[in-house]
């Protein structure tokens, strides 16, 4: 009965010979969004974000927004253009941030929080330098929870706060290199 078997091996390569067809077709169509382009004058999406000037965000100094508004602006920094300033810069980001924090449990012995919500906002325009125009604008949240571990360790609590917040800075600066990104290989 070896048909059977031969035909049960056909039924069973089949999809896996049209899903490797259909693979090599569309090879091409694919490149990185980060790396360098294959043609001597092509300009990668990782070498626009570079041209991009971060603005100075701003904040009232001395308060908790303006610790958050310099670790945003150098996470932005980082993660645009490897830590260095623009050296030929093409687009002006405006970054402007804020923070909500919801306590969601309560002690009812000490009245202070044992679990908390903190979140950081950022509305962010992308301006065109040579023409004043603003291209991209939007803005990204990120939300993370903290607990206490305890009723009687403050300073865990506001260690543990100031992390999570500084968590929440990198998932929004994260958040608009990639939607930056996507202007920048979409136009949109």
């Amino acid at each position: 009965m070896w048909w059977r078997e031969h035909r049960l091996f056909r039924h069973r390569l089949a999809p896996i010979a049209a899903a490797l067809v259909a693979g090599s077709l569309t090879a091409g169509c694919f490149e990185p969004l980060y790396g360098s382009k294959p043609a001597l004058n092509a300009e990668s999406v990782q070498d626009r974000l570079a041209a991009i000037e971060i603005q100075p965000i701003p904040a009232r100094q001395g308060t908790p927004q303006s610790r958050i508004a310099v670790a945003m602006r150098n996470a932005l920094q980082y993660d645009l253009n490897g830590n260095g300033g623009a050296i030929a810069p093409t687009h002006q980001l405006k970054v402007t941030v804020g923070t909500q924090g919801v306590a969601v449990i309560i002690d009812v012995q000490s009245g202070r929080p044992t679990a908390e919500v903190e979140g950081v906002i950022a509305s962010y325009q992308l301006v065109e330098i040579a023409t004043g125009k603003v291209v991209v604008s939007d803005s990204a949240y990120a939300h993370v929870d903290t607990d206490s571990p305890g009723s009687q360790q403050r300073f865990a609590q506001q260690r543990a706060e100031r992390d999570a917040v500084d968590r929440a800075t990198q998932v929004v600066a994260e958040t608009i290199k990639n939607r930056l990104a996507s202007f920048f290989v979409a136009g949109t």
